[in-house]
């Protein structure tokens, strides 16, 4: 026999416990019961608890409990008694997937009626070249040249002279 509580199988010991097991299994499972500890103690604090159930007493009903119990059910309610019970939560978790759903519908709908066109880009058909000479040309690298010798640092070959 496989263990039941390897096999997470435990029904078959509460059900072993309560005498409500099959009979052709009972026989094979107290044979198991005496090779596995795990499942004897299991049975024994299983028996702890039907034991401490059965040895407990309900406290005695009062002789005016039904009266007490049908005044109460009787009771008119206030109209604020009324609201709340009305807006009590098990009504709001209904409410709470329609409105997310209404809300997502509109959102969608709003977001198709809308345009997304980019506005549009100012395109100029004809290209503005500046056209330079080639002397202008000359003259601007010849300026450039000039420009990037004076950015060098002046080297003086006569430690004693000044400027």
């Amino acid at each position: 026999m496989k263990c039941p509580i390897d096999s997470r199988e435990t029904e078959i010991l509460v059900a072993y416990c309560s005498g409500s097991l099959a009979a052709e299994r009972s026989p094979l499972l107290a044979s198991h019961l005496e090779d596995c500890a795990a499942c004897r103690q299991f049975v024994k604090d299983q028996q702890a608890v039907w034991d401490a159930l059965d040895g407990w007493q309900a406290a005695p009903v009062s002789a005016d409990f039904n009266r007490r119990l049908y005044q109460r059910i009787e009771q008119p309610h206030s109209w604020f008694d009324r609201l709340a019970l009305s807006l009590h939560w098990s009504g709001l978790r209904q409410a709470i997937p329609i409105a997310a759903s209404a809300a997502v519908v509109l959102m969608a709908g709003l977001l198709l009626q809308h345009n997304f066109s980019a506005p549009p880009v100012a395109h100029h058909n004809s290209a503005v070249v500046e056209a330079i000479q080639p002397d202008d040309l000359e003259n601007a690298l010849s300026e450039m040249e000039a420009l990037s010798q004076l950015s060098r640092p002046v080297r003086s070959d006569n430690a004693g002279s000044k400027m």
